[in-house]
């Protein structure tokens, strides 16, 4: 599973009001190459959770983006959209959990799929 993935979910779970962002619990996390392109990386930044992102990309093992939301014109240097780039897309959590910060709820995450089905009396 993608950072950029992790970015978009939510916990679901009935009676849930702060199910963003799931606490990522990283047993396997590993490196997948994928081409650079920076007119995705641009468009996408205003869509980011940064915060989420950051933090997400810490537990992952990479500490190399900035905690606090960059301004826009860092989009303008090419080492933050390769680190950008790297956290969002390169980074794979392949064994491990997804977990609610309101209930403590896991999501198993498992060959990189994160299973997010709810139980009967979650619904």
């Amino acid at each position: 599973m993608r950072l950029l993935t992790h970015n978009m979910l939510s916990s679901n779970i009935k009676g849930v009001i702060n199910g963003f962002p799931l606490r990522i619990e990283a047993d396997n996390v590993v490196v997948k190459q994928v081409d650079f392109n920076p007119d995705f990386l641009k468009n996408m930044f205003s869509k980011i959770d940064w915060k989420a992102l950051a933090e997400a990309s810490k537990i992952m093992g990479y500490p190399e983006l900035p905690d606090e939301t960059p301004d826009h014109s860092i989009l303008d240097s090419d080492d933050f959209l390769q680190k950008f780039h790297h956290a969002l897309l390169e980074l794979h959590l392949e064994e491990g959990a997804l977990v609610c910060p309101e209930t403590g709820r896991r999501f198993p995450v498992n060959k990189g799929i994160p299973n997010m089905l709810l139980h009967e009396d979650e619904v």
